[in-house]
Formats: structure tokens, C-alpha cells, sequence
């Protein structure tokens, strides 16, 4: 609070105290209020629209003061005919803002997402072309299809490998599978590096139907456990600690729906700021016309600005406490100072964009409530290949609420095919 709303706080005080304790008294378009501290009487003209008052505060700061403000309540003061006392009181009421929720829709999309994510995913994977079958002994590989289908769907079902043969036989029954694994095996599909990039390019492809719906991006990072310590020394005080290793996610997301465009998965102590120039190119790549960005202001940097302008979007990403204007005359220095202007001399507009960004905590959210913020994994690569999963079955599931919401039509074999 600033020391202005502190003084006119005060003076609301006193001038109840004034109002409740004092004897007001009227001579025509004139009140008479008696001084608080006893040094005589003030005259006060209540007319609007410029009240006054013969008080020195209000002599020199030539505004509303106590006395004034005391006489507004008097007057609020209504007496009726048998003596009784009646207040009127002016109350502010806040109504806070709310979103219509589509139940029918809602209700449909939930009992009917696990059987309309299988066909989703399996219609995904069929994009992704198969590898030269190894010659030689030994068990026929299986598809890199199903392997995808299966390890995706594993991480979707949150329960052990065992409980989740069940659910593996029923896909097969269903013909999402062209041979039924061992739930083990579904453990060594997840430590294969070739996914890694077929995930990454299977969670582009999967937001390709929210393309007519997204225009307002954000981006944000945040970590993901794992079930394995590292030893940590530290030097200050010489003591020995295990400390959890942890990897981050970083992503961008719509802000209407919460589908993720592009990802990137990295060590736990990896800085955000390098990642939000690929994850704005990527977000271009699959299709998105992006006309604003937020992000917070570990993302600040003239680099950042400029990436995203070059992609026809405005960044709104707020400025530190101790940034300044740029004097030299480049695209990034100018860029620089146009958005620090704008956010120096426009904050109220500038934070109703900002704002926007909050849609990504709630995209990390669901991704953590729904599926898990730990990662069962006990390799780097399992680890990485199992937080791509994580988003893959996110973005069904909000591609799945827009079919039922929003009406759109999922058609993944109509895009461009998984490169090999």
C-alpha cells in the first residue's frame, strides 16, 4: 500500500469517528463539524462537484478531507418519523469472473476417452514408418507402431506392467496391435533412443487439429522426479547429502485448449532462457500462426523478443526491476525498447496479455495430476522417453475435449508423414 492510500485510509477513520462521536450541525448549504482536536469549529460546503472545507488540510492540499468526508456520511443519515435511525450504505460488490462449462460436452469427452485415445493413438502411430527388419536368429522384432502405441499407452494407464497386460489384450482384440507383448518388454521399448524423436514429431502431429483454434502461446518449464539420488558435497559446511535427480520440461502450449505445440525434455538444473527460441520455431513448423507469446521474465532477452517477432507474434514477457532502454539502434535493441515502453507506460494492457500465461501452469497441471509428476523410469533415456509420453497422452486428451467441445475433426492421416 502506498503511503497516499495510507493517508486517505486514515482519514476515512477519523471521519467516522467524527461522524459517530460529534455533533454535526446544518445552517443551510452549510455544516458546521467541530474540530477533532478541539481548536474551534470548520465550515463545510458539501456541493458537488468541488466540496470545500475551512480546514488548513484542506487548504493545502485543496481535496476531500475528514471533515468533508464526515459530512457525506451524516448525510447519508436518514431519521424517520417514530426516531429511529436508518443508514444507508453504499457496498462494492466484486463479482468474480466465471466460464461457462459445456457438462454434455464435458461429460462425454470423459467416459469416452479412454477407448476414443486408443483409436486416436493407434491412428498416430500408423504414420510412423517402420525400420529395416534385422535379419538373423532369435524373436521377430515388433513394429516400431506398436512399440510406440504400447509404451504411450502404458504411461496413460498409470498402473504396473502386469495390471496393464489386461489392457494390452484388449487393444490387441481390438486391432490396435499387430502382435501382443510382454509387459516387460514394454519397460526395454521405453530405453530405445529411436522414439525419442518419433515422440517428439508425434506430439507436433497430434496438436495439428487444434491449428484453426490456437493463436495465443505460452511457455514455461517445470521439473519432473525421478526415483534416483545423487551424492551431493557441500563445500560450506562439509557435509554429505543425497538429493533427488530430477529432469525439467520445457514446453509451449495454447492457451485455450492447453495443447502442447512443442516440447523439449533436460537435465533438472538446465536454464530455460536458451529453449524458448526453439520451442516458438517448432510451434511455427507445425502450422501454428502464433499472434502472441507469454512467458515469464526468465525468458527475458532481446534474442527471445526478436525470435518471436520474426514469426509474426508479439512477446509479453515482463521486464526486471532494474532493466533499461537500449541507446543503440539494432533490431534487437529497438525491439527492446518499443516492448519496454510499452510495458513502462501501458502496464494495465500489457498484463491482460501477460496474463495469458498462467494457462501454462495449468497445462503442467493436468499433465502432473493426470499422469504423474514422477517418473518410474530407471535410465536417462527411459526417463525422457516416458515424460514425452506424458505429453503425448495430455494432448489426446485435449484433442479428444475439443472433438466433443468444439467440433473439430481429427484426420492425422491427411498431414505430412513422420520423416524416416
Amino acid at each position: 500500500m502506498t503511503l497516499n492510500e495510507l493517508q486517505v485510509s486514515d482519514r476515512n477513520i477519523k471521519a467516522l469517528q467524527i461522524a459517530a462521536t460529534s455533533k454535526l450541525t446544518r445552517k443551510g448549504n452549510v455544516w458546521i463539524v467541530p474540530s477533532q482536536a478541539g481548536h474551534g469549529e470548520y465550515e463545510v460546503r458539501p456541493d458537488p462537484p468541488a466540496p470545500r472545507c475551512t480546514c488548513p488540510d484542506y487548504e493545502i492540499r485543496n481535496a476531500r478531507c475528514k471533515h468533508i468526508i464526515a459530512v457525506e456520511y451524516v448525510m447519508k443519515r436518514e431519521e424517520t418519523a417514530d426516531g429511529h435511525t436508518v443508514v444507508t450504505e453504499t457496498v462494492t460488490v466484486t463479482t468474480r469472473k466465471t466460464y461457462p462449462q459445456d457438462w454434455k460436452a464435458y461429460n462425454a469427452a470423459q467416459t469416452r476417452e479412454k477407448s476414443e485415445l486408443q483409436a486416436l493413438l493407434y491412428e498416430l502411430c500408423r504414420n510412423v514408418p517402420e525400420p529395416e527388419k534385422r535379419k538373423g536368429r532369435g524373436r521377430p522384432q515388433l513394429s516400431l507402431s506398436d512399440m510406440i502405441f504400447s509404451s504411450t499407452y502404458k504411461v496413460y494407464s498409470t498402473v504396473s506392467g502386469r495390471r496393464f497386460s489386461t489392457d494390452l489384450r484388449e487393444a490387441k482384440a481390438r486391432g490396435y496391435l499387430s502382435r501382443l507383448p510382454h509387459y516387460n518388454s514394454v519397460f526395454r521399448y521405453l530405453e530405445s533412443e529411436a522414439l525419442t524423436p518419433y515422440l517428439k514429431e508425434l506430439i507436433s502431429l497430434s496438436a495439428a487439429p487444434l491449428i484453426p483454434v490456437e493463436s495465443d502461446f505460452a511457455g514455461d518449464a517445470s521439473g519432473f522426479s525421478t526415483g534416483q539420488f545423487m551424492r551431493w558435497f557441500d563445500v560450506k559446511y562439509g557435509e554429505k547429502d543425497d538429493r533427488r535427480v530430477w529432469l525439467k520440461l520445457h514446453l509451449m502450449c495454447g492457451v485455450k485448449t492447453n495443447i502442447v505445440t512443442s516440447v523439449q525434455v533436460t537435465d533438472g538444473y538446465a536454464h530455460d532462457y536458451p529453449f524458448f527460441k526453439g520451442l516458438v520455431d517448432r510451434t511455427a513448423e507445425a502450422g501454428f500462426k502464433m499472434k502472441e507469446i507469454s512467458a515469464d521474465k526468465g525468458y527475458l532477452g532481446a534474442d527471445n523478443m526478436l525470435a518471436t517477432l520474426q514469426h509474426g507474434a508479439i512477446p509479453y514477457i515482463p521486464f526486471k526491476t532494474n532493466s533499461v532502454p537500449q541507446s543503440n539502434y539494432t533490431p534487437k535493441s529497438e525491439l527492446w525498447t518499443r516492448m519496454f515502453h510499452f510495458y513502462s507506460l501501458h502496464r494495465a494492457e500489457f498484463l491482460q496479455h501477460y496474463h495469458k500465461r498462467s494457462n501454462v501452469e495449468t497445462t503442467f497441471h493436468m499433465i502432473k495430476s493426470k499422469f504423474g509428476q514422477r517418473l518410474r523410469s530407471k535410465t536417462l533415456t527411459a526417463q525422457i522417453n516416458e515424460a514425452l509420453c506424458k505429453v503425448l497422452c495430455h494432448n489426446l486428451c485435449c484433442v479428444i475435449q475439443s472433438v466433443h467441445e468444439l467440433g473439430i475433426e481429427t484426420n492425422f492421416e491427411a498431414e505430412s508423414q513422420l520423416a524416416s
